[in-house]
């Protein structure tokens, strides 16, 4: 992959409305847990080994069609997360790292993926811009029910949202991690401010 690639039309529409719906519903979405890049976002995030990926099924049926499509085969940890944007929300620009706070050694992902679940027409801002050290590689308009794929090392950050509107998205950080990696990070848990994780 250079830089990033991106599908068009990844699911059905019936499927993009069910998981809008399921991950708006969920008890778990509140202020984000994620760091201080994350200004004014809403979401939720599940960190799974491989094996465990069945229960993450059970526990949010409506995610497995996009695990199923997204998840690359070589990969065997992710950090998956929806993430909700308003007006005025924005992403400072960072690289992802999210396991860093079970294993401080972890390299940044292999790859990310994000499905945009809801874009309004009307949206102003709120694109995805990728760089490559200093260089941008990539400012991507975000287009409902399309998947993107971009590399994980690479530093991103979302533009300030505009209008009332909302943003939409599913997001998941995939890793390849050693045994060592692997025996520092839960083969399941759910991070959310709204209620206990599990």
């Amino acid at each position: 992959m250079k830089y990033y690639y991106r599908y068009p039309n990844a699911f059905s529409i019936d499927y993009l409305n069910d998981l809008r719906g399921a991950i708006l519903a969920s008890p778990y979405l509140a202020t984000n847990n994620l760091n201080r890049d994350f200004i004014s976002t809403k979401g939720f995030s599940v960190v799974f080994e491989r094996s465990e990926i069945a229960k993450v099924e059970q526990k949010f049926p409506f995610f497995k069609p996009y695990l199923d499509r997204a998840l690359q085969t070589d990969c065997n940890a992710f950090y998956l997360n929806p993430l909700l944007l308003k007006e005025g929300s924005r992403v400072d620009p960072h690289i992802d790292r999210s396991l860093r706070s079970y294993c401080k050694t972890v390299a940044p992902p292999a790859t990310v993926s994000v499905l945009y679940v809801q874009v309004p027409p009307n949206l102003e801002g709120g694109e995805l811009v990728l760089r490559c050290g200093k260089k941008q590689v990539g400012k991507i308009r975000p287009e409902a029910n399309s998947l993107l794929y971009f590399q994980g090392d690479l530093t991103h950050s979302v533009n300030a949202v505009k209008t009332a509107t909302t943003r939409l998205s599913l997001v998941c950080e995939q890793y390849i991690l050693d045994d060592k990696e692997l025996a520092d990070i839960p083969r399941f848990t759910i991070e959310s401010r709204a209620v206990k994780a599990i």
